[in-house]
């Protein structure tokens, strides 16, 4: 959602009405992953993607439809392997996509607020009628804003927007209320996530472009401004030249944070490894063989850090795909980050 927010600032101040579509289920392969989006303007406008261009064209009338009657609408798509391979795309699958009004709204303000913000937020959504688009927004600091129009369900829907939050990952569920049940897609945004890599080393170096590549924002911190060059950083967003226990706390480190130490130098890794596990960072990483590491445990005990903040750290770094050089280091690195996005590590 972060970048369609430009696209859709922009059609907010010209006054365009604009509707979001979002993957709501995917069955089987398919092109785009649960939670992508797309926005139409009542111009005919579009932005984002739900199937990578399968499908892209039918949700822009249905959106132009949806904008109309000011109803939401849920529909299903079959992606046939042609219609995929015609775009591009290596198989099909079905996914079914909500499409609803932006609204104007004290919730839908809050949920862009929190946005432009980069702060933390999840959206429970009703998918069937008679209530359909009711939502309920959870913000990262724990305040609420909407309701689903049932206090039981509100509460049932409060813990999933929680757990999303916790996992940064969306889902489906339906939830029992009365006699009845609830179809719910519980939707997360957390901020961009940042990649703060502790040692300005040779493998930094590809690392940051890998990293940006994919949309995190890049941090490289060291000690050591011989290192801690712009001539070799040029790429990096920021590049804090400083001890990093003093340092790394002012970056913000968050559940969209992911840490790589690779100074291999125990006055720098040690102290930004026993900083980065007092905070709730998705990733920890050192470099070092798994030699290395024990020596590096201990020190870490001796330093107050406990067994379970110990166990958090993926060394040694990266996925064992045989790396020599710097740059297929930051490969193994990049993957293994990859993998604990999406929830595989």
């Amino acid at each position: 959602m972060h970048n369609l927010l430009p696209t859709l600032e922009r059609w907010l101040e010209e006054e365009k009405r604009v509707a979001l579509a979002t993957v709501v289920k995917v069955y089987g392969s398919a092109p785009q992953p649960l939670g992508a989006k797309m926005i139409v303007s009542d111009r005919g406008e579009m932005a984002g993607s739900v199937s990578g261009g399968c499908v892209e064209g039918a949700v822009v009338q249905e959106a132009l439809s949806v904008l109309e009657k000011e109803r939401p609408r849920l529909l299903s798509f079959g992606i046939s392997d042609e219609q995929a391979w015609d775009v591009g795309l290596a198989c099909g699958g079905t996914i079914e996509v909500f499409v609803e009004p932006w609204e104007q709204d004290d919730l839908f303000q809050a949920w862009l607020h929190a946005l432009q913000q980069q702060h933390s937020a999840a959206v429970a959504t009703l998918l069937g009628d008679p209530s359909s688009g009711r939502k309920l927004l959870l913000l990262g600091d724990g305040a609420t804003q909407g309701t689903l129009g049932d206090p039981s369900l509100d509460a049932r829907a409060l813990d999933a927007l929680r757990e999303a939050l916790a996992s940064q990952r969306p889902s489906r569920l339906r939830v029992p209320v009365r006699d009845a049940e609830a179809d719910l897609f519980i939707d997360v945004f957390p901020p961009p996530p940042k990649l703060v890599i502790v040692g300005a080393v040779h493998i930094a170096i590809p690392l940051v472009t890998f990293a940006r590549e994919l949309g995190f924002r890049t941090y490289v911190v060291d000690a050591r401004s011989a290192f801690a060059t712009p001539e070799r950083f040029p790429h990096v967003n920021e590049l804090v030249i400083g001890w990093p226990e003093d340092v790394l706390p002012s970056i913000g480190l968050d559940e969209s944070t992911y840490v790589v130490v690779l100074s291999h130098d125990e006055k720098l890794d040690n102290p930004a490894l026993k900083v980065a596990l007092s905070y709730p960072v998705r990733y920890v990483g050192a470099l070092g063989s798994r030699k290395t590491h024990a020596r590096r445990v201990k020190a870490l005990k001796a330093m107050g850090v406990s067994d379970e903040a110990l166990s958090r750290i993926h060394a040694p770094i990266g996925l064992d795909i045989g790396a020599r050089r710097p740059e297929e280091i930051a490969v193994a690195i990049i993957a293994e980050i990859v993998a604990v996005q999406n929830g595989r590590r």
